[in-house]
């Protein structure tokens, strides 16, 4: 089965390649492996919510970061697939980092950036299991509560 027959059967519709905010590519291809830069949660444009995760009023519940961390690589996986000529040319996962945008106390980074690495094996299965580095950070770009980045490899 063709990564884009398995994204159909998953319902997936890949989003629009985000564009970028500042001076970088969304993806780059070197040898046999594809790095995307950091992918914020934007969904059409904007990102669904801004600010910390952590626990408490005002602060981004960690389930709704998950989701985030989920449509982040969802954004990586689009922006790989158009700098290769197409999501079938993607052959597995390789290594994750995902930053969250944390309040000091909160302690849940892997389970946050588990929304990024769950749907990669959804859709890669056995070639999507990779190395990860889950990272908590006092800000993120334009107050996003997490980024993402994927290496992927290729046919």
């Amino acid at each position: 089965m063709t990564l884009s027959q398995r994204l159909a059967e998953l319902g997936i519709d890949l989003p629009d390649v985000v564009p970028p905010v500042a001076a970088y590519i969304p993806a780059k291809v070197h040898g046999d492996l594809v790095y995307t830069s950091g992918q914020l949660p934007m969904v059409a444009g904007a990102l669904p919510a801004t600010g910390k995760v952590g626990d408490g009023h005002g602060l981004v519940p960690a389930s709704d970061a998950k989701e985030y961390a989920r449509q982040s690589a969802l954004n990586a996986i689009a922006a790989a697939a158009a700098a290769v000529g197409g999501v079938d040319q993607l052959t597995g996962v390789v290594k994750v980092v995902g930053f969250v945008s944390s309040v000091p106390e909160f302690t849940g980074q892997p389970g946050v950036i588990n929304g990024a690495s769950e749907v990669l094996g959804e859709i890669f299965g056995e070639a999507g299991r990779h190395a990860r580095s889950a990272v908590g950070v006092p800000v993120l770009p334009l107050d996003s509560p997490v980024e993402v980045e994927v290496v992927f490899s290729l046919s």
